[in-house]
Order: structure tokens, then sequence, then C-alpha cells
């Protein structure tokens, strides 16, 4: 094994994280140990293909507030799954496969795709993205630094 699979990163509970596969270069996101999967605010989604070569194709909106920047995505589905929401809820959720950088280090996660309109934050990572050596400090926020200025203005909607 190499050195930096020994290296654990200490983040905070919440954090302002990229999806480079989604084009996305911030959004704040709720890192929770008691999700196993990670999951994004999607919209429009759209299923396209059949067998194999199922895609699906939707929208994220990275901004709380805002319906600026929408981002166009499209990948291929890697799984359907039940997933039980915080209020107990359970639902069907498509799973795809998605980069995304925790504090500058990139790792690539299974995502459901949610409707999180209600919830305070866009995107959840989840323990399986956590377990690639993340270790959670629920006291702290924001160690992997703040978005810049006018970033965090658009995510209030300003």
């Amino acid at each position: 094994m190499t050195e930096s699979a020994h290296s654990i990163t200490i983040a905070g509970w919440r954090e302002w994280i990229a999806v480079p596969s989604a084009g996305i270069p911030w959004i704040k996101a709720k890192l929770d140990t008691g999700a196993r999967t990670s999951s994004v605010h999607a919209y429009d989604v759209e299923l396209v293909g059949e067998g194999a070569d199922e895609r699906v194709r939707f929208r994220i909106r990275p901004w709380q507030e805002s319906a600026d920047d929408a981002v166009l995505v499209e990948c291929p589905v890697h799984d359907r799954r039940s997933v039980r929401s915080s209020s107990g809820h359970v639902e069907e959720r498509l799973v795809v496969l998605m980069d995304v950088a925790i504090m500058g280090r990139p790792v690539t996660t299974e995502v459901t795709l949610s409707n999180r309109d209600t919830m305070g934050f866009r995107m959840l990572i989840g323990r399986q993205a956590l377990r690639h050596g993340f270790v959670v400090d629920s006291a702290r926020s924001f160690l992997g630094g703040r978005a810049p200025k006018e970033v965090r203005r658009a995510n209030r909607g300003r």
C-alpha cells in the first residue's frame, strides 16, 4: 500500500466540496456518518437508453437559495436502491457513480439522486465516500476552507 492509503484527513461535519465529474467547483455538503450512501439534489431526472446502455440525465442546482448556475449531468445508471430517508420514508432511488473532491482529495463514490429542496444541504456525503481516509469532527466546520465570498453569497441567493 502507498503512504496515501494510510493517511487520515480530519473534516468538519459540513464542508465545501467539488464535483468535478459534474463541472461543479463548489457545493456545500453535509458529511453524514449516519448515511451509507451519498446523495445529491437532482431534478428534471430523465432515463435514456435501455439495458446495459441505460443512462440518466438530470440537473443539479449547487446553490441553496438560488436556481442560478444549474448544471446538466448525464451518466450511466449504476444501480437502483431502496433508501430510507431521515424522516423514515422509504423510496427507490437511482444510483450513479460520481467523482467528488472532499478537502481537495478525489473520491469516486455512489450517489443517489434525490429531491433535497427541503434539506439544508444540496449534497450529503455518506460513509462509503468517507471510508477513503476521512474522519469527521462533529464539532467543527469547513476545515477544508471556505468558498470564495461570491460563492457563499450565491449559495444564500444574493
